[in-house]
């Protein structure tokens, strides 16, 4: 009797690509030829040098920026010419360098307003407030997962900045995004604070992509299965992160510097 060999371990699902990407301002080029692949339940750092085009490739990516040439794929759908009001509700959701909540809301009436979009209340004004309560549960779910639930009737203003940031992602995930792009997650923050959002994006990653450009090396060694390293706008290095530390350019271009 023959026994088959082939392994039964699916292969792991590219959610979003990017190929030949490209952005031209006048006579500056500052990404090119960059080849992406983001996996599912993956978290892929995207790191280099300041001015390496890290920010761009992010706001190409969500359709901030189109790009000058090149193709992007969000689950096998050419997102290339899509616009990025389109590109969220398909799936691909970011956060910013600078939190982004409503200061003067409590924590729960932050998520409740970010819970309207998916559950087309966002347009139905005329509906009393109390429509809203239908949200309560959800948005609680949304507070325990990332261990917010004990500021829930806080003002979003009195929160550390650090639990601002955690707000964001929060917020973020009432999108039910296929893939969050973090930018820089852990600026800013105290140990204590990276310590906690490492462990939320990492319990985010078991069921979606997460792709972040981050500074924090420490950060990234220990959450992040996959990195890509941008110098000049081009793609120096990848693969994970004991692989591309040990690359002597990376070393040069970046590793050995204080910021990133």
């Amino acid at each position: 009797m023959v026994v088959s060999t082939t392994s039964t371990q699916s292969e792991p699902r590219v959610v979003l690509s990017a190929r030949g990407l490209r952005r031209d301002f006048g006579g500056f080029t500052a990404v090119k030829n960059v080849d992406l692949d983001v996996y599912d339940a993956s978290v892929h750092a995207l790191i280099g040098p300041n001015g390496a085009g890290k920010t761009t490739v992010f706001n190409l990516l969500t359709k901030f920026l189109q790009p000058s040439s090149g193709t992007i794929t969000l689950m096998g759908t050419d997102i290339t010419r899509t616009p990025p009001d389109k590109v969220a509700r398909m799936g691909l959701v970011r956060s910013f360098q600078i939190s982004a909540v409503f200061p003067h809301l409590t924590v729960l009436d932050n998520l409740r307003v970010a819970l309207q979009r998916p559950n087309h209340l966002s347009t139905q004004f005329w509906r009393p407030v109390s429509a809203l309560d239908r949200l309560n549960d959800r948005a609680e779910q949304l507070l325990a997962k990332v261990g917010l639930s004990k500021e829930r009737d806080s003002f979003a203003a009195d929160l550390s900045y650090g639990r601002k940031r955690v707000l964001e992602i929060a917020t973020t995930l009432a999108l039910d995004p296929k893939v969050l792009l973090l930018d820089e997650p852990m600026a800013g923050m105290g140990q204590e604070d990276v310590s906690v959002v490492s462990a939320i994006i990492r319990d985010v990653a078991r069921d979606r992509a997460v792709l972040m450009v981050e500074h924090n090396l420490s950060v990234v060694a220990n959450i992040c299965q996959q990195v890509t390293v941008l110098q000049r706008g081009e793609i120096l290095a990848e693969g994970d992160y004991a692989t591309v530390s040990a690359d002597p350019r990376v070393r040069r271009a970046y590793m050995g510097t204080e910021d990133g």
